[in-house]
């Protein structure tokens, strides 16, 4: 694991941008495709709007791109709380990522059938690997942090937390809204994970994700580990503020 500190939002945003595209340009020459899956809330909103800007859509090789989610509320694509709504706007219509290779969660379809759908559309993914691997290995998940501990939308105490077999289940939000998670396992086998967090609301639950006890059914981010990728924590200042010394380097 590692940790880099940025002064503020906007220069985080500017540091995951830049390694985005490098990641982009590293895995389509070595591999033709650069598979990633987002992730939703206002802590990657900066970084999408760059994805959209000239110095960024020159540097990714956006037709050899897909477009993943690590999970999505069951809403309509057009809906203002739509996960993938947000990174339509911001950056997908703008950038020429072909209409194919954008794999959006059907949230609208309800939670059981879309977690279904979209299971089978990792499994699709997985058996496009080579040599072919039972999970789908993302070149890249980016993840953020709930105030609760909870990332994607495995919540804390959730049964979702316990799925081993499956690679996306229907889960609730604490106030019951459904919603559509990839599992554990498929975050274990990213080749690149990433949490993006801003803002001093997030400092407290940073430092017991990564210095407090570990009880993941409790803090389920805790349990975040890829069994053979790298692990990367994008914090500004404010949400590193009650970090120990030794982790801020």
């Amino acid at each position: 694991m590692s940790i880099e500190i940025l002064p503020d939002g906007d220069a985080l945003a500017e540091r995951a941008a830049g390694l985005f595209a490098q990641a982009a340009q590293e895995a389509a020459a070595a591999r033709g495709r650069f598979a990633v899956a987002l992730s939703g809330g206002s802590t990657p909103q900066p970084f999408f709007r760059l994805l959209a800007r000239q110095q960024f859509t020159q540097k990714v090789p956006w037709r050899r791109v897909h477009l993943y989610w690590g999970d999505e509320r069951c809403v309509p694509p057009d809906d203002p709380e739509s996960n993938y709504g947000v990174a339509e706007r911001l950056f997908i219509r703008h950038v020429p990522v072909p209409s194919e290779n954008v794999h959006r969660v059907r949230g609208e379809e309800g939670a059981a059938v879309a977690a279904d759908a979209y299971d089978r559309e990792l499994r699709a993914l997985a058996a496009r690997e080579r040599p072919r691997s039972e999970l789908p290995v993302f070149d890249l998940v980016l993840l953020g942090l709930g105030r609760d501990g909870h990332f994607a939308s495995l919540f804390p105490h959730s049964p979702a937390l316990e799925e081993v077999e499956r690679l996306a289940v229907a889960t609730e939000a604490p106030d019951g809204t459904p919603r559509v998670s990839v599992t554990y396992p498929v975050i274990g086998a990213a080749r690149r994970v990433w949490f993006l967090v801003t803002g001093g609301a997030k400092a407290g639950m940073v430092a017991e994700v990564l210095e407090g006890l570990r009880v993941p059914k409790a803090v389920p981010a805790q349990a975040v580990a890829p069994v053979k990728g790298s692990l990367t924590w994008f914090l500004d200042e404010a949400a590193a503020a009650d970090l120990s010394p030794a982790l801020r380097g």
